[in-house]
């Protein structure tokens, strides 16, 4: 993984840990730290298998930002890409290929419009959660914090 141990526990935080399927804000089934691929009514996991899956799934969202090949992506400072990793665990590559969040930072934004479209991020199922206003608030400052070195991979 390239996230820090800060970003790493930090998703931890913001997903909970949950061993048997339940449907999330927007009704989609889950598991574990928000791991939805897959799941279905009445799975259960174990504890180790859910930190596992949670390993797994931020590597592939890890990869998926790195295939898009953005040049803002390969020049993000740690701490920038602590904050996009967390979003996009959360919200998908779909949603982030298409957001103006993402265009916004590929096009070099002042912090203020960065920030507004970040915190436009905090709806699930037509609703403004206080979860996601919490966990959006963490990533915009985190995107804006100095960094530490990309050798102190978690």
């Amino acid at each position: 993984m390239y996230i820090s141990k800060l970003a790493f526990e930090k998703i931890k935080e913001f997903e909970g840990c949950k061993l048997q399927a339940y449907q999330d804000a927007a009704s989609v089934w889950t598991i574990g730290y928000g791991h939805t691929y897959g799941v279905r009514r009445g799975d259960r996991i174990s504890q180790q298998y859910a930190d596992e899956m949670l390993q797994e799934d931020i590597e592939n969202v890890e990869r998926q930002l790195i295939a898009t090949h953005d040049p803002e992506i390969l020049r993000m400072t740690k701490a920038q890409f602590d904050a996009v990793v967390c979003l996009v665990f959360n919200i998908g590559i779909q949603r982030w290929r298409t957001s103006t969040l993402r265009s916004c930072i590929m096009k070099g934004k002042s912090v203020e419009v960065i920030n507004t479209e970040w915190t436009r991020w905090s709806y699930a199922g037509g609703k403004r959660l206080a979860g996601l206003v919490k966990r959006r608030q963490w990533e915009v400052n985190r995107f804006f914090e100095p960094s530490e070195s990309w050798e102190k991979n978690y």
